[in-house]
Order: structure tokens, then C-alpha cells, then sequence
């Protein structure tokens, strides 16, 4: 089903002519009565009762569409269409009308607790920005178009989760912490693809929450911290062969010292203690020989 445009009329010109036609009516009927010697004859009574009736029907033709908004037509439960253009409008007056919201909305899940596609638990929640493109498939494909906005936008969080690891073990992997573009596309579009047969277009989705779950949590905040101290650690030793590397080409190249490999060896070992070290080093003279 659909979306397509309901019949209806600008409504000021529509009340116009019905305030017209019942000042007519009203001085029609005062001017039979006051040229009848005994009333207005019944039929008379009839007529304009009869028209009365219809004109208060008529009225209730009349209904207002605000900005962003569709007001959906139904026929005794047959869709009839949806008006968009906004103000005050006249249709059917047997048409029943629901007004749905086309305005931009948004709304946060609550935090979700699920597996990574490791198999550690974490926790996470995601904000989704939406609107109505179609009003006949928000009103008459699902049951409950905002319930199920929100239902489905959670199964397809859960389901986005279990794709990616919580962190990457190298900087190709992606990760629901590292590739943040990656992962809110990905949300997404299985947010879209689950909500298409509602009427409803996903704008945007982003994960707003992520965490491990309490109870792996410490855990896993060492294996940072210990993967941090190994990236650390990695940068100082390259650094500090670098270092040792220029050092010992500079003194052979200008001749300071003349070094055999033992020497060299120990000058190695003593300059990555003090390049590598944590704590500051203390200096031994030698006042006799290097021997």
C-alpha cells in the first residue's frame, strides 16, 4: 500500500458558502413566514429543517492540517488518500481522518546488553533520527508505527553489535570503538532495512553508549592498559636501537674511538639500559682501564 493525494477543497472558500447559503435559508424562511397568515406551512418546516441538517453535515467536512503534517482519509475503512497541504481544508464529510506526524523525531534506546562478535559482553545504546515518508505504510503495514520504530531499531542494534569486535587487534580491523563512520552506517542501513515497510526513513543512526560490561570491565581495562604499555614499549626500543645505531656510525665515522666487538657490545648493552630504563641511571667512572 501506498501513499496517494486525498480529495479535498481550500476550506475558507468552503466556509464562505456555507455561512451564504444558510443566511439565505434563514431569510428565506422568515419571509415565508411573516407572508403566510397562519405560519410557515409544514412543508416549509420540512425544507428548511432538511437543509439545516445538511448544512451542519457539511461542517463537518472542515478539519485543519498543520505544518508537517498528513492528515489520512478513510471511506468506511477503505484508505481514500492523504492530504499534506496545510490549513483549513474541507473533504468528504463521510471521510474519517488520522493526522500523522511527517516532522523529523528522535529518540534514544536504552542500553542494550550484548555480545561482540569476540564473545565479550558489552554494553551500548544508540540515538536514531527518523520521519514518516509514507503515511498509508506508518498507518495501515504495521500495528503501531512508533513502537515499532523504536522495537526494530534495537533488534538491528543488537544485530550491528554482534558484527564487530568492541577493539580491534590491529588498526584494519574494524571495531565498534575505532571505526565509528563504519559502524553508524552499518547501523544504519539495518535499521532502514527492517523499517522500509513502515513508511519510514532513517536519517541518521549513532551509537551514543559503549562499554564493557561491569562484569568483565576491569578485566578488560588491563588488557588496555598492558596492550598500551606493550605499543609503548615497542616505540622506545625502535627509538633506542636508532639511537645506538647513529651513535656508534658517528664515532666510527669521525674516528673518536677505536672499538672491538666487545666493547661495542658493552657500549650497546649500557646505552639501551639507559635509553630503555624506566628510572633515571646512575653513572660509574672508570678511573683505571677498560680492562
Amino acid at each position: 500500500m501506498n501513499e496517494r493525494n486525498g480529495f479535498s477543497l481550500a476550506g475558507i472558500p468552503v466556509v464562505l458558502i456555507l455561512i451564504v447559503i444558510a443566511v439565505a435559508l434563514a431569510a428565506w424562511f422568515v419571509h415565508a413566514a411573516a407572508g403566510a397568515a397562519h405560519g410557515p406551512a409544514p412543508q416549509q418546516v420540512g425544507v428548511t429543517a432538511v437543509l439545516a441538517v445538511l448544512i451542519a453535515f457539511a461542517t463537518k467536512g472542515l478539519f485543519q492540517v498543520q505544518p508537517n503534517q498528513g492528515q489520512v482519509l478513510q471511506l468506511f475503512g477503505r484508505y481514500a488518500g492523504t492530504v499534506r497541504a496545510e490549513g483549513l481544508r474541507w473533504t468528504n464529510p463521510f471521510y474519517s481522518r488520522h493526522p500523522i506526524s511527517l516532522r523529523v523525531r528522535n529518540f534514544e534506546s536504552g542500553k542494550l546488553k550484548v555480545n561482540d562478535s569476540d564473545g565479550n559482553p558489552i554494553e551500548i545504546a544508540a540515538v536514531v533520527v527518523w520521519q514518516v515518508v509514507d503515511t498509508a505504510e506508518a498507518a495501515f503495514c504495521v500495528e503501531d508505527y512508533e513502537n515499532f520504530v523504536q522495537i526494530q531499531s534495537e533488534s538491528a542494534l543488537r544485530q550491528m553489535a554482534q558484527s564487530y569486535p568492541y577493539d580491534g587487534h590491529d588498526a584494519r580491523t574494524p571495531s565498534l570503538r575505532s571505526h565509528g563512520d563504519e559502524v553508524n552506517a552499518h547501523l544504519r542501513n539495518e535499521i532502514q532495512t527492517r523499517l522500509g515497510k513502515a513508511g519510514v526513513h532513517v536519517v541518521e543512526a549513532r551509537i551514543s553508549h559503549l562499554a564493557y560490561a561491569q562484569e568483565i570491565a576491569q578485566a578488560m581495562l588491563q588488557r588496555q592498559q598492558a596492550g598500551a604499555i606493550v605499543a609503548a614499549r615497542e616505540r622506545i626500543v625502535e627509538g633506542a636501537v636508532s639511537m645506538v645505531e647513529m651513535a656508534l656510525g658517528e664515532l666510527g665515522k669521525r674516528g673518536v674511538v677505536d672499538l672491538d666487538n666487545e666493547r661495542r657490545a658493552a657500549m650497546v648493552s649500557n646505552l639501551l639500559v639507559v635509553l630503555c630504563g624506566e628510572r633515571a641511571t646512575q653513572p660509574v667512572v672508570n678511573a683505571g682501564t677498560l680492562y
